[in-house]
């Protein structure tokens, strides 16, 4: 009797074991089914993103002299460019863009999408699309298009001024190039920002909506009291791709160069000297050492905004 007891105790067992065998070997197959599906996009990652990053942090610790060759330098090229006044005015310049820039288009990109999730517009639609059709346009065309714009002998503006008796814009004086440049930006990226906000306002619970309106909220109350507060992720979204594309600001003075070279020059911004550096000057190991150093400045300009944005929530 114990020994048949035994047997079927043993025979019960058996079938849950190898379920269980069954179960490891089928997540092992997931898990590697995974790993192949991950693959094309890591070898793709590591060739395009990693290895140039591994090569140009190599180059700048590297300089080229007349006499000697290339030799090794360390830090040499950071301290170089730390005391580089033209990639420090560059520096400072796309940050004054910053400031200015970046609230004048967030804040009509947030009124344009306020306004079409009202619901109050006829043609939303089409306001909408004409918002972001601009974002559509390459940059360089878009460069090139506020170029003739701008231009003192043949722009519009210019010739139109002229016909009333009246002096050209100066879009492409010292005073005014900053400001013309962050015209441009405006126009370029404040419909996608807008897509951004509205896509937002979307995901916001109608019921919120519905218990302002039995407290006798209107529309400018509901905006200011629901809407907003709810666009914070979104906005710190924005604000974070702003920081990041004002100081990579590059196609616009680049193309503008050739309108006003004695007002932008080679380090009007960082992109545009470390491009100078390495492609007109050849001095490829210093323009790489500038290069990861505006890469340190943009993380440190995106973690204080971070920083301020989340301290300030919390309190």
């Amino acid at each position: 009797m114990s020994v048949d007891t035994a047997d079927r105790r043993l025979g019960a067992r058996a079938p849950g074991r190898s379920q269980g065998h069954r179960q490891r070997r089928h997540g092992v197959t997931h898990g590697r089914t995974g790993y192949l599906f991950v693959a094309p996009f890591m070898l793709v990652f590591v060739a395009m993103l990693v290895l140039p990053l591994a090569y140009a942090a190599y180059l700048s610790l590297f300089q080229e002299r007349l006499i000697g060759g290339t030799v090794f330098a360390g830090i040499g090229n950071y301290t170089r460019a730390l005391t580089d006044p033209r990639l420090l005015h560059g520096v400072g310049r796309v940050a004054l863009f910053f400031l200015i820039q970046v609230p004048i288009m967030l804040v009509i990109a947030l009124l344009a999408a306020l306004a079409i999730d009202s619901g109050l517009l006829r043609v939303a639609k089409l306001f909408r699309l004409g918002i972001f059709l601009p974002y559509a346009v390459p940059s360089v065309v878009a460069a090139l298009m506020w170029g003739y714009l701008y231009g003192r002998d043949f722009g519009p503006f210019a010739q139109l001024a002229d016909k009333v008796g009246a002096a050209a814009p100066k879009f492409l004086t010292p005073d005014w190039m900053l400001g013309s440049l962050a015209n441009v930006v405006t126009w370029e990226f404040t419909g996608y920002n807008m897509i951004i906000l509205y896509a937002a306002l979307r995901a916001v619970p109608h019921d919120l909506y519905e218990a302002a309106a039995v407290d006798g909220a209107g529309a400018i109350r509901t905006a200011w009291s629901i809407k907003i507060p709810a666009l914070r992720p979104a906005l710190l979204i924005c604000v974070i791709f702003s920081v990041i594309g004002s100081f990579q600001l590059f196609n616009e003075p680049q193309l503008m160069q050739r309108l006003a070279p004695s007002v932008i020059d080679s380090g009007y911004t960082p992109n545009l000297y470390a491009y100078t550096l390495a492609f007109t000057g050849q001095e490829v190991n210093y323009a790489a050492a500038v290069s990861f150093l505006l890469g340190a400045v943009i993380v440190i300009a995106s973690y204080a905004v971070l920083f301020i944005t989340t301290r300030r929530s919390r309190a």
